[in-house]
């Protein structure tokens, strides 16, 4: 009931910010402008049959077509009204998704406030932009997957085709038959999505060149060094360039060339954390989600104030469960995402001019991303390296044995047997004979 109140009572204040975006009370105004304006033009030319041409402001997956049309089911409504209307009806999912995850055994509602609390940090721009839709896929897809791998490799999937993040969402799966049931799940929804959305409307991959065209936005880490450097005396400028205000001038491609080599570079340590990981439990591929999209996100050329919503959102579901890793990354974010705020649109045109109050809060913001990023991997890192669960795990996970007996007996013979050996082993340390896995399966050396 509580939680109910309080999703109403701040959903209808960041409504109430929306309705009043234009009056400047906080900034410049001109957030809502994006839904009026952009989405709504992009709405006429998709009704039309077709993707944005030659538009460098359409830089997003063809999955974003069917969102952007979506307020066409509620013609009663403006098209403003509808857009919002449906974003909302997406955060309630979202709200009801984690809150009934966190009553199971073993679960906490801390996600659930997370995303009731933490949301609003934002003010009214989740609510004009379609961020929130993309993170119900990703939220959805984390929280299905230990139940049902295949439904969630879905959720992953449509996710994935509208803004390519929330196929991270399935790097923390266990091994064998979950991550193969999963990831074999998100391919073939990918492509039979793909496929529709070819056969449906023309110039589906016309995104890419203007993706591919971005700058140095001056919202990232690497924009944060430069405008310090404009402070300084560095020639460079701010246009607005690709939908987003981007640096322009000497050295801006050098940077974003490391940008990219650091993209390649976070890959790289994720992937060698799969390889070497050889503990999972319950919380473990919300704790590798989380991580993996912050390392995608500060390494990259662009960091919008909305993206700060993926990241609320996973990390909710991360706290839904007593065993993730990623409590202080959680508070972290939090400190980030209200400074993000002062950002924009409060304080946008000081981050514009790089003045120094504006590069102080870059500093700051970024600063909070990167000390989460740091902190999410290694704790990531140090909770699946362990040779041998806790005890509280080992509890946890005979909790989910008892739930997935049925999944349990499906394993082969020969999975079986190296499973025994290596729960034996984890016996001694647990006091039970054979603790379970994440998803109710015998654990197994990787």
């Amino acid at each position: 009931m509580a939680l109910g109140a309080g999703w109403l009572g701040t959903r209808a204040l960041m409504l109430w910010l929306l309705l009043r975006d234009d009056a400047g009370w906080l900034g410049s105004g001109g957030v809502s402008r994006e839904v009026h304006q952009l989405y709504f033009h992009w709405y006429g030319v998709l009704k039309q049959g077709g993707f944005p041409m030659a538009d460098p402001l359409w830089q997003y997956p063809p999955g974003a077509g069917p969102v952007l049309l979506s307020p066409g089911l509620l013609p009663w409504l403006t098209y403003f009204q509808a857009f919002v209307t449906l974003t909302l009806l997406a955060d309630a999912i979202v709200t009801v998704a984690l809150a009934r995850a966190g009553t199971r055994p073993g679960r906490t509602l801390a996600g659930a406030l997370m995303w009731t609390g933490g949301l609003p940090l934002l003010l009214h721009v989740p609510l004009a932009r379609y961020d929130v839709q993309v993170t119900a896929f990703a939220v959805l897809a984390l929280l299905v997957t230990a139940r049902s791998p295949r439904v969630g490799g879905v959720f992953a999937a449509f996710g994935a085709v509208i803004k390519v993040w929330p196929a991270l969402t399935l790097l923390g799966t266990p091994r064998g038959r979950a991550t193969r049931a999963a990831w074999t799940a998100a391919a073939v929804a990918v492509g039979a999505s793909m496929t529709a959305l070819a056969v449906t409307f023309r110039h589906p991959l016309e995104f890419l060149g203007e993706q591919g065209a971005r700058g140095v936005q001056i919202e990232s880490l690497g924009g944060t060094l430069l405008g310090v450097a404009r402070r300084l005396g560095w020639p460079g400028e701010v246009r607005y360039r690709y939908g987003a205000m981007e640096f322009t001038g000497p050295y801006v491609d050098a940077v974003a060339g490391v940008s990219l080599v650091l993209t390649v570079a976070a890959l790289g340590l994720l992937l060698m954390w799969r390889l070497r990981a050889r503990h999972w439990n319950e919380a473990t591929p919300f704790d590798a989600a989380l991580t993996a999209v912050l390392l995608f996100t500060v390494t990259s050329r662009v960091i919008s104030p909305q993206y700060m919503v993926w990241l609320i959102g996973l990390a909710a579901v991360c706290l839904t469960s007593r065993h993730t890793t990623q409590r202080p990354v959680a508070l972290l974010l939090a400190a980030a995402t209200a400074t993000s705020t002062v950002v924009y649109p409060v304080l946008y045109s000081e981050v514009i001019a790089s003045t120094w109050a504006g590069c102080l809060l870059m500093l700051l913001r970024n600063g909070l991303l990167t000390a989460a990023t740091v902190l999410s991997f290694r704790r990531l890192w140090h909770s699946t390296r362990a040779g041998r669960p806790t005890a509280a795990e080992g509890s946890a996970q005979s909790v989910g044995s008892t739930q997935s007996v049925g999944s349990a007996q499906s394993i082969d013979s020969a999975e079986k047997a190296d499973s025994g050996r290596n729960d034996i082993d984890s016996g001694q340390n647990t006091g039970s004979a054979q603790p379970a896995g994440p998803l109710g399966r015998p654990t197994k050396k990787a």
